[in-house]
């Protein structure tokens, strides 16, 4: 009797989603902590791609279905949205988690390049936590006035500078290869497993 491979998502497929949205997600609100200095908040750019490198390819290691990578992005930009951070947010993990599925997918899964560009593509999501502050700039510096005082509102508007978007969206990028270099490195035995070369 053979077992029939399907392409629709099961409910172990949904439980690894699950699990692994948790630890990327802790690990992206460990250095969401930092944030109350306001220097962090544009280092996250490069802090998160770093540190979920490693949970994003163990995840991968366990990944062979279109989906996948689309709902881990999208839960967390909705979580990042109900957590005050904007609807924006919600829009890129949706978009970038549908497009890194798409390039881990042309690799059918088994393609250790395209799991790292997937993971670059991936990380991108990250920069709609960014967004507020170029599209309706004024009204973000003054709710964070308001949320946290005039003083870090003041802080956040000489570190976020309008020329500072560009190079937010390229650090997502760079250190998610650093990011995901490390985590191919630490999860080589588990995609060696997976068959992914």
């Amino acid at each position: 009797m053979s077992i029939v491979k399907t392409n629709k998502l099961t409910s172990k497929d949904l439980v690894t989603v699950g699990i692994y949205t948790a630890i990327y997600f802790v690990s992206m609100i460990v250095v969401g902590f930092l944030a109350f200095i306001p220097v962090f908040i544009p280092l996250m750019a490069i802090l998160v791609p770093i540190l979920g490198g490693i949970p994003f390819m163990l995840f991968l290691s366990k990944t062979e279905k279109f989906g996948m990578i689309t709902l881990l992005s999208a839960i967390n930009g909705i979580l990042m949205f109900v957590m005050g951070m904007g609807i924006y947010v919600a829009i890129t993990g949706l978009v970038f988690g549908l497009l890194a599925d798409l390039v881990v997918k042309s690799g059918h899964y088994e393609s250790s390049k395209k799991a790292l560009l997937g993971y670059c593509v991936f990380s991108l999501w990250l920069f709609g936590n960014f967004i507020p502050f170029y599209i309706g700039r004024e009204a973000q510096i003054a709710m964070l006035a308001e949320g946290y005082g005039q003083e870090y509102a003041n802080a956040l508007n000489t570190v976020m500078p309008i020329n500072m978007a560009p190079v937010l969206f390229v650090a997502c990028v760079v250190f998610a290869l650093v990011g995901g270099v490390i985590g191919k490195a630490a999860c080589k035995k588990h995609f060696e497993r997976a068959g992914i070369i």
